[in-house]
């Protein structure tokens, strides 16, 4: 599976140049509103050292890393649920991404305009809030109306759908976004159906100036939206240091994050908060032909981590030999890791666990 994450906020908060620095790709970056009107998108590997040590212990031809896709969509404005500045087109392109990363302007510079004047984050962020819930209220709507009338024809499930768009309804109405909210799978699976905005997992981003880079609790800006953002998680980011690090070889790259007290680059902490806010996990598959990374929800079963590679492996699975990543790369090779006993043979109920490198056994 490919996780989809769409970029969000207001204008000019550093959105397109976080995007171009993730993707090295090059959205327009422009000092104006609207500078993006249709979804940039950037497919990017995802960072994982567990990968690059199998792929340097089997020299195989191909290497293929797990991949986030990334949507840049074009900055939101005070009224984007009712139309304001495209904002139906931009709402559609949110409501197709897995998860959603809030870009929040915590630096001051009087080259960059702000849409509202001054900077706040807490406003901002409010303000892209309250569009995904207006907006969230409008399809709900549609959907009250919908099961109203079913219920009381007595339809099977509707009452209870109309129930949880009661609720659902009366958590927006108190300024509550959906995910905020404890329900059951079977809930759950009824809202997706729905594509409702505030459902979607969240995580801001607060677009610190470089000099707070290293030290964002010293950034007013970053304590004021890390309050605000309570239990959503939070990442401090300088979208500038990051568009620098995207210019530079590897070897350049490593030493200004020496310099600048950073083990990784933002996009490795991007992916991996977005990757726990998921739930996912990484699976590989390691021989001389191919080393491969793969992303699954975390509990998944052995069988269905095995329809991830091939429809006919989950299909006429028969069982999985497992050894974790570190396991394999101590003993040096498959052969070697059965010598020492190292391989579990699992069925098909086997929950896959992060780092397992598998093979799947199968006959159709």
């Amino acid at each position: 599976m490919a996780l989809s994450v769409g970029i969000v906020g207001l204008p000019n908060v550093g959105k397109s140049t976080l995007f171009n620095a993730l993707t090295r790709a090059r959205a327009l970056a422009a000092n104006y509103p609207f500078a993006t009107i249709e979804p940039n998108v950037g497919v990017v590997p995802v960072p994982d050292q567990r990968l690059d040590t199998l792929a340097g212990l089997f020299k195989p031809p191909s290497v293929i890393p797990a991949s986030v896709r990334f949507v840049d969509i074009a900055g939101l404005v005070k009224g984007a649920s009712q139309g304001q500045g495209l904002g139906n087109q931009f709402l559609h392109h949110i409501r197709e991404v897995d998860a959603i990363v809030h870009v929040v302007r915590c630096f001051e510079d009087e080259s960059v305009i702000h849409v509202e004047g001054s900077v706040d984050p807490v406003r901002d962020a409010d303000i892209i809030e309250t569009e995904l819930i207006l907006a969230d209220l409008e399809t709900l709507g549609r959907q009250h109306q919908r099961y109203e009338k079913q219920a009381r024809l007595r339809e099977k499930g509707a009452a209870e759908a109309f129930q949880l768009v009661e609720r659902l309804e009366k958590a927006l109405g108190e300024g509550r976004p959906l995910r905020s909210l404890s329900l059951t799978d079977e809930e759950r699976d009824l809202l997706a159906s729905w594509h409702l905005l505030t459902a979607k997992p969240l995580l801001y981003v607060a677009n610190v100036p470089e000099i707070h880079a290293a030290h964002p609790e010293e950034n007013p800006y970053y304590r004021d939206l890390r309050t605000y953002a309570g239990s959503d998680p939070i990442i401090p980011i300088s979208a500038g240091i990051e568009a620098e690090l995207a210019e530079l070889s590897p070897d350049d790259q490593k030493a200004l994050l020496e310099d600048l007290g950073f083990q990784e680059p933002g996009l490795h902490r991007l992916i991996g908060e977005a990757y726990r806010l998921l739930g996912l996990i990484t699976f590989f598959t390691a021989g001389e032909k191919e080393v491969r990374a793969w992303t699954i929800r975390r509990g998944t079963p052995a069988s269905s981590a095995a329809g991830e590679i091939h429809s006919d492996m989950e299909r006429g699975f028969i069982r999985a030999e497992v050894i974790p990543a570190e396991d394999l790369l101590e003993a040096g090779s498959w052969a070697k890791a059965r010598e020492k006993g190292l391989i579990r043979l699992e069925g098909r109920d086997y929950l896959v666990q992060d780092g397992d490198v598998l093979y799947i056994r199968f006959a159709v």
